[in-house]
Formats: structure tokens, sequence, C-alpha cells
């Protein structure tokens, strides 16, 4: 942007005291505030129209998988056994969520390793409550890697792809892009708060197994990935980190309610801040990508 220092946004002040009147009129930062954010908030909203184009053009050509919620079946000393789920049995709710479809099942599980999550199921007419806990298990995700996910041990019959008109294939890739959100927020959370290991962080050698790999798995898989990939940088360029777009978005929100900006120290420093933090989540995915291939 004309009138920054770098990549960063950041203001560069001795250019900036040096501009004519005219040249201001066309520099960033004595843009209207509104027009600051809407630019600023571009960047990961055509992350997440990407994403939605893509996955609209996938749901007409392809499908969208549409398996009933119904167990098809389920294993022995599982949790779902434990629990009282049997085959045939129609789940209506879990962990509090309405239950679509088998998918539903299958991601809210994944998300919610040892935690109670309390379930309601149709069974010949009658309506069936309790709880059941998803077990940490070992699993294989898309692309043949092992996966530590929670399972509460029922599968589903044939999965069916329904194609979709383009009205219908419109809203449900903005249910999909949501859901994926949803799923990154919740991780991230468990992350934080030490319910989920950090060592699921991916870095960009992880991400470019997992593109080298969709390759293999046909045209469908790689415009999945790209869907996924584009919507995971959309959100984490929302986070309010500074350096990031939601950084930016954050000072702009503290300008317009207090109707002046941050002092620049505090500016700077913030910056500084959200640096060290970049890096250092850089250095651990990156350490973590080592560990996965074994070279650490």
């Amino acid at each position: 942007m004309y009138g920054d220092a770098g990549a960063a946004s950041t203001p560069d002040k001795t250019k900036i005291e040096k501009m004519t009147k005219k040249q201001k009129a066309g520099a960033f930062h004595y843009k209207p505030l509104h027009a600051k954010a809407a630019v600023v908030a571009a960047g990961p909203a055509a992350n997440f129209l990407f994403a939605i184009v893509i996955l609209t053009g996938f749901f007409m050509t392809y499908g969208h998988p549409e398996s009933a919620p119904v167990i098809g079946e389920v294993l022995k000393e599982s949790a779902a056994e434990k629990a009282g789920f049997k085959k045939g049995d129609t789940v209506l709710e879990l962990g509090g969520d309405t239950i679509k479809r088998f998918e539903d099942i299958r991601r809210i599980a994944q998300l919610n390793p040892d935690i109670p999550l309390p379930f309601k199921l149709s069974r010949q007419d009658k309506i069936i409550e309790g709880t059941v806990t998803p077990k940490l298990s070992e699993t294989k995700d898309l692309f043949g890697n092992e996966v530590k996910v929670g399972l509460i041990g029922v599968g589903s019959g044939p999965q069916v792809f329904k194609k979709l008109n383009p009205a219908e294939s419109f809203i449900a890739s903005f249910t999909e892009t949501y859901n994926i959100c949803a799923s990154t927020l919740k991780a991230v959370g468990q992350m934080l708060t030490g319910r989920r290991s950090s060592s699921d962080l991916s870095g960009i050698l992880r991400i470019a197994q997992y593109s080298g790999q969709s390759t293999s798995q046909g045209l469908s898989t790689v415009f999945w990935f790209m869907a996924l990939l584009s919507i995971n940088l959309g959100l984490i360029n929302l986070f309010p980190v500074p350096m990031l777009d939601g950084g930016h978005l954050m000072y702009y929100a503290v300008e317009a309610a207090s109707g002046k900006p941050l002092a620049e120290k505090v500016q700077d420093y913030g910056f500084r801040i959200g640096f060290v933090l970049l890096v250092a989540l850089m250095l651990l995915a990156t350490f973590n990508d080592l560990k996965h291939f074994k070279v650490l």
C-alpha cells in the first residue's frame, strides 16, 4: 500500500512527512477508517470466497456427501456400544448439535476426544437419550496419514454423494465453510487449553506433503484440499494478532470505539509482539513437521 513501510502495513513516517497534499490523498494511512478496514478485510474475504466458489463447483459436479445419520454398525467394546447405541438407530442430536447427516456425527466425535457428549437417538419411534464419550484413537486421514481424533465406534451405510443444483450447492458451500471454520477454531481452542496436543499443528512441510498426496487422489481431492487450505488461510489471517489482517482490524475497532488511533508506541510494540508470536508459531509448526518426518 502507498505509504507503507513494509508488508505488515506499518506507516513509513519519513515518507509520509514528505508527502504533498495530493500524495496524502492517495496514501493508505490517510484513508477513512471504514475504507482501511474494508481493504484489510478484503484479503481474508477473498480466501473464503475462493473456497466457496470451489466447493460450489465441487457439489454441482462431484456431489455432496449426504449419508443418512443412521447407525449401520456398532463396534464391539466401543464407546457407542457402552452408551447403548444399536444398529439401525437414527442419531438426532450429538453434543448439543442437530444431526442432519452421518458426516456430522464423525465431525463432532473427532473434535471431542474424551469429552462426554449428550445424544438423542430415534429407535422404533422411541426417543433415547444418554451420554457418549469419544475415545482418543489413531486413525488415517484422507491422505493415509496417522492422526489422533475422537471416535465413538460407529459405522454408516454406503456413503452417498448427491449432485446439487447451483442454488443448493452455493448454500451447502457456505455451510461447509462455516463448519470448517468452527472446527478449526475449536481445535485451536483445545490446543490453547491443553486438551489437544500442539503437535497436531502442521507447517509448510506437511502442507507440501498433503499437496503432493492430494494429486495422487484425483482431481476432486485436489480441489477439496485447495478449498480447505484457502479457508484456513483466511481464518488465520483474521486472528487478532498484530501484523496479521485481524490485528489491523483490532486496531481499527479500538480507534472506532475511542475516536482516535492507538498511540504509535503501543502499535509499534504490538507489531513487535505479533512478529515474535508468528515466528514462534512458524518454528513450532516446522519442529512438528520435522518430528512427523522423523528427522528429529
